[in-house]
């Protein structure tokens, strides 16, 4: 995905000098995901079987760090220092990837192809609660349609090759879900609170976004084979 447009989403120069709470913290909290995706995509990467997928893994990280890059430079705009914005949510994100570390490619893809849609999700469900500014640079940071394709073509590859994949790699993605749900409370007691006020302002509520990203993720295991 392209740098977003300065003009159409408020560059760190141009934007507001009184940031939003809420904003600031959904900000540091994607920010630092997007940091620590780069880091689990970089490692899983090694763990490819050739150098055609590593190089695509690798752009996915490639993506993950120019998007912390856009948020980091909107908080520092906004006068907050990105480390603190983040510091919240290190404990509770970090706990999921070392809970949730691959043992092979089929199921480093499968993280992928899972983590981030719940991400995209997440941001889809939370962006209707922002100003126009602050909500067009959460959905640039929505992660490129092509790389989930890609992840989703070498589960099925996988299933293919190995019938017997499915049933392992089925119960992985539950585990992600599960294990992304449960740190989700976590994160939720961190922020105090501002995550919940801004899906009230879409007029939703925190169980009826977790039921949606649930039911996402049903639907997304059934396209690529995978039982839930």
């Amino acid at each position: 995905m392209a740098a977003p447009d300065p003009a159409a989403t408020g560059s760190a120069v141009a934007g507001p000098t009184a940031p939003d709470p809420a904003a600031t913290g959904l900000f540091g909290l994607v920010a630092y995901g997007e940091l620590l995706a780069f880091d689990r995509l970089a490692a899983d990467a090694r763990l490819a079987p050739d150098l055609g997928r590593r190089a695509a893994l690798s752009e996915m990280a490639a993506a993950e760090i120019a998007h912390y890059r856009w948020l980091t430079d909107r908080l520092a705009g906004w006068g907050v220092t990105p480390e603190e914005a983040m510091a919240p949510y290190v404990e509770a994100l970090r706990a999921y990837h070392d809970s949730t570390e691959p043992r092979d490619w089929a199921e480093a893809v499968t993280k992928a192809y899972v983590g981030d849609a719940i991400t995209d999700d997440f941001l889809r469900g939370i962006a209707g609660g922002l100003a126009g500014p602050e909500r067009a640079l959460l959905l640039d940071v929505l992660h490129d349609s092509r790389y989930a394709e890609f992840a989703a073509a070498e589960i099925r590859a996988a299933i293919e090759a190995d019938p017997r994949a499915a049933g392992r790699l089925s119960m992985w993605a539950r585990r992600l879900l599960g294990e992304a749900l449960s740190q989700a409370g976590r994160v939720a007691a961190a922020d105090r609170g501002a995550l919940g006020a801004l899906i009230g302002r879409t007029g939703g509520d925190v169980p009826g976004l977790l039921r949606r990203l649930t039911e996402a993720h049903t639907a997304r295991m059934t396209a690529v084979g995978l039982n839930n």
